[in-house]
């Protein structure tokens, strides 16, 4: 069995959530730190390349916010934070270091909560922001910067423009941007510099003049630029020099090449020792002595290093407290140094560059932390020691549910490299899959030979792939087949592969309909899981979704919260790439209403869905995406999340997702009144192989939303209402006996909603009042309000019944304090009932004069569903001239509400 985890040293952590410790020679930006402290913007962004002094003028303005009372929390990231779960836990424990009360739990989710309730001023800095390129990450920043508080600021440093939705940013004035030319230093900046390099450097006394000529030092700040980096190295280098004739000659320009020249030229006259050492661990990401005194075994490491600290060269001081209280002595190098460092040792000693990473791979295997360990090897070219570290440590991360990491190792190491390594291969092969999709996965494992290896155990293990690959592949029939095979050949001797197997049959089962068959094999899945984190999450993600299908939403929602907490250990030990459990738990969410939580969930989770390409969680996700910008009035954005779905689709060949999109879009036309519209998406939706196939599945993703459904909606909305009761009676009948409760208590909405369009209140009302008696049970929102202002009325016109009736109805709210309180809150969101609108059209001429051509399009806004703030951004208008043209528009055509206004619009044929 493998080892168990351990725990990543606190070390790193503490030098993560602080700033680099000031150190004398810094020159006070104060100008940029008064103008952050005092601009009102939501992100502050410092960008500029390497050597400008980003972190530097970050720091300062968080000591200048400090001094003035305001919570600061510092998170420098690095390569390691594009896995989701290891930046939320950083982000948690960084929210922890502000001014605010205790969180409510330790989930990451809490922590981002936790800032957007926060009322009192903070700043929130991100630092080395550049080396964040995954889109779940990036979503999850926008989503926390779009939702700061009024008085919370988030500054980010970064070296190239974060894809974070600056332009809007930009637009409302809550941008504010630090670039490289407010970074260079001013000609006065350079010469404060110099002086305090000067006076800082008791070691170069005697070769650095007391003060360069006022000429020379216009030659080098115009020379550098204002380049901080190219003017720290020349005051370097002039230390040595001195001010001899033509030295500040000798370079040109602020590219890259100055800082080559300049760090050449500092590094060439070093003392051999130094210069070996500086090359020597110039592969490190962080420098302490022990490390490395690892690379610099015939050195004093540790003295070396505090030398090079006292004269200010070349190293940046990462402080922080460690178990016991006392500061930690760390360092890092300046990027732009290490990275000629670097290159300099790679041109230089080629062939110990090898010979170094090993070493560096050996201390971090001695000490416990594999994942540098094997990155080192990995970096070295040395991929037979990689693969020895793999072979004690995969099956470990794999069962974690590691898989974009294994699957980034795996891709660096030579495939005839990885043939000798079979049951690694089989690990490879699942990372790819979890990472890349089923078809890569498929494709690799045909190829690989593992399917034919002379090793039972391979063999059996590679013949569990396919049920699950075919079933992400949305061929559930043929992975039941391949299944069914599978299970005879149990057991492999591989846990993991056992584990999934189990789980992904019991899936394939309730999607043919035998539930207990599945829930069979979710209970020995249950028993074969052990301490693997991955199936354990797989097992009560698939618990979940049965539990909603059946309608019990509280026992679904606390499954799925606890499937996705899994894998947010207290250490780095986390999951990557959960989709399964992240998008589910994103549903449940939703349903509760709860949709900023269900957006901070997608942001995370709706990109793994979609690298992976899970038909289902890519069509629960966007929609649960498209809903909540339509909720929220972003109708383009609505659309747009649809538009992204129905491509996928159609670019991984499932005509499922792409139907799904387009079913979908017809709902969102249904609710903006475009009854043509809707009706075409739903002719284009119809594809009657895929739906005869929806009949006979379960399948997740149209439990709720499918063919049949979408056509009585419609004609409850723009058709035959009587003709919808029959086809909801009859769909009605089949879902309460397959025991799909959640399915049957939308028909029931549909059925009340066709009820009145016909006229039959009474009955109508009588039902709506069925279906709200058991949503309340369970906390049913999204699936009730989704059906947009029709069910609204309906639901007033329920509660105006219960008043009405006191003497028979009233008692059983009062029996029934649950009903009550779901009845008050569904009102609530619902808004005031609608004021009601004369049968008889207005004339042609009704309005009291012309509706201008901005009113208009106000109009047209109106009913796509747009919010008063979106209309604004889509006019270039601010939010009170909206609200003016609307109520000259309430005026103009004598309506009462904006519903009344649209109505009446489309009944003079004003807007369509």
């Amino acid at each position: 069995m493998p080892a168990a985890p351990v725990t990543p040293s606190p070390r790193i952590l503490e030098t993560k959530l602080n700033p680099p410790a000031s150190v004398a020679t810094q020159v006070l930006r104060t100008a940029i730190s008064e103008e952050i402290a005092a601009a009102a913007g939501k992100l502050v962004l410092v960008r500029a390349p390497a050597g400008f002094g980003k972190t530097t003028a970050m720091a300062q303005i968080r000591e200048h916010m400090n001094a003035q009372g305001i919570a600061t929390a510092w998170l420098t990231l690095d390569r390691a934070d594009n896995d989701i779960s290891r930046f939320l836990n950083c982000l948690t424990e960084t929210v922890q270091r502000l001014d605010m009360d205790e969180l409510a739990s330790q989930t990451p989710f809490d922590a981002v909560a936790a800032l957007s309730a926060h009322h009192a001023p903070f700043t929130l800095f991100l630092d080395d922001f550049e080396v964040v390129q995954e889109p779940a990450v990036l979503g999850l920043v926008r989503e926390l910067i779009e939702h700061l508080p009024r008085r919370g600021q988030v500054v980010i440093g970064s070296r190239s423009l974060p894809n974070l939705g600056l332009g809007r940013l930009r637009a409302r004035g809550q941008l504010i941007e630090i670039d490289t030319d407010r970074l260079r230093f001013s000609l006065e900046e350079t010469s404060t510099f110099i002086a305090l390099r000067r006076a800082h450097a008791p070691h170069a006394a005697g070769l650095l003049p007391q003060a360069l000529s006022a000429e020379l030092l216009s030659q080098l700040h115009r020379k550098t630029e204002g380049w901080v980096a190219a003017i720290w190295l020349a005051s370097m280098a002039l230390e040595r020099h001195g001010a001899e004739a033509g030295f500040i000659e000798r370079f040109s320009g602020s590219d890259r090449a100055v800082a080559d020249y300049l760090a050449e030229d500092v590094l060439a006259h070093q003392p051999p020792e130094i210069r070996d050492f500086l090359l020597r661990t110039s592969i490190l990401r962080q420098l302490d002595a022990s490390v490395c005194q690892a690379l610099n075994p015939r050195g004093d490491s540790a003295a070396i290093l505090e030398q090079l600290a006292a004269a200010n060269l070349f190293l940046t001081p990462v402080s922080g407290e460690g178990d016991a209280g006392g500061e930690i002595r760390a360092w890092r190098y300046h990027s732009l140094f290490a990275d000629f460092l670097r290159a300099q040792l790679a041109r230089e000693r080629p062939d110990e560059l090898a010979r170094l990473h090993l070493a560096a791979s050996g201390w971090y295997e001695s000490h416990g932390r594999p994942v540098p360990a094997i990155d080192h090897a990995i970096e070295g070219g040395d991929h037979p020691h990689a693969l020895t570290l793999l072979d004690s440590h995969a099956e470990r991360f794999l069962e974690q549910g590691r898989m974009r990491m294994l699957a980034r190792w795996f891709s660096a190491i030579p495939e005839h490299l990885l043939r000798e390594h079979p049951f690694l291969q089989l690990i490879a092969l699942w990372a790819t899959g979890f990472t890349h999709g089923p078809w890569d996965a498929m494709r690799q494992l045909e190829q690989s030979g593992c399917l034919d290896s002379p090793i039972p155990e391979v063999r059996a293990n590679a013949h569990t792939l396919i049920p699950l690959l075919l079933a992400m592949e949305d061929k559930h029939d043929a992975a039941y087949a391949a299944g069914r095979e599978s299970l005879a050949r149990l057991p492999t001797g591989l846990a993991f592969a056992e584990g999934v197997l189990l789980n992904a049959m019991a899936h394939i089962l309730a999607v043919r309909g035998d539930h207990r068959e599945a829930q069979r094999l979710l209970d020995a899945a249950r028993r074969e899981q052990g301490n693997g984190t991955f199936n354990r999450m797989y097992t009560e993600s698939l618990a979940g979704l049965f539990d909603l299908t059946e309608g019990r939403l509280r026992q679904a929602t606390a499954r799925l919260r606890m499937a996705v907490d899994s894998t947010h250990a207290v250490s780095y030990n986390h999951s990557h790439g959960n989709a399964w459990a992240g998008v589910l738990y994103a549903g449940a969410v939703y349903e509760t209403n709860q949709l900023v939580q269900a957006e901070h969930l997608l942001n995370v989770y709706l990109p793994l869905a979609r690298d992976v390409g899970l038909p289902d969680h890519m069509i629960l996700s966007h929609v649960m995406r498209s809903r909540i910008a339509f909720h929220a009035g972003d109708i383009d954005a609505a659309f747009q999340a649809l538009t992204e779905l129905e491509y996928l689709g159609h670019a991984r060949q499932l005509p499922r997702v792409v139907a799904g999109a387009k079913l979908e879009r017809s709902h969102m036309l249904l609710l903006q009144g475009n009854g043509p519209a809707s009706r075409d998406e739903l002719q284009r939706a119809d594809d009657p192989e895929l739906w005869e196939r929806e009949r006979r599945e379960r399948l997740p993703a149209h439990d709720i939303d499918y063919l049949a459904l979408a056509k009585a909606r419609w004609d409850i909305a723009f058709g035959d209402a009587r003709a919808a009761l029959v086809v909801l009676d009859a769909e009605l009948h089949a879902a309460v006996a397959a025991n799909r409760n959640r399915r049957a208590l939308k028909l029931r909405v549909l059925r009340a909603l066709a009820l009145q369009r016909a006229g039959d209140l009474a009955t109508a009302i009588e039902e709506i009042g069925a279906v709200l008696q058991t949503a309340s049970q369970e906390g049913f929102v999204r699936l009730i309000l989704d059906e947009g202002p029709a069910v609204g009325t309906l639901v007033h016109r329920y509660a105006a019944a219960m008043q009405q009736e006191a003497s028979a109805v009233a008692p059983v709210l009062r029996s029934d304090p649950i009903l009550a309180d779901y009845l008050q809150r569904l009102l609530q969101v619902v808004g005031p009932p609608p004021s009601p609108i004369d049968a008889e059209a207005p004339s042609g001429d009704a309005t009291k004069e012309p509706l201008t051509r901005k009113e208009i399009r106000v109009l047209q806004l109106l009913a796509e569903g747009y919010s008063n703030n979106a209309m604004g951004e889509k006019l270039f208008v601010s939010e009170s001239t909206v609200r003016t043209h609307l109520r000259n528009i309430n005026m103009k055509l004598g309506a009462k509400r904006r519903t009344e206004a649209v109505a009446i619009a489309r009944k003079l044929g004003v807007i369509r």
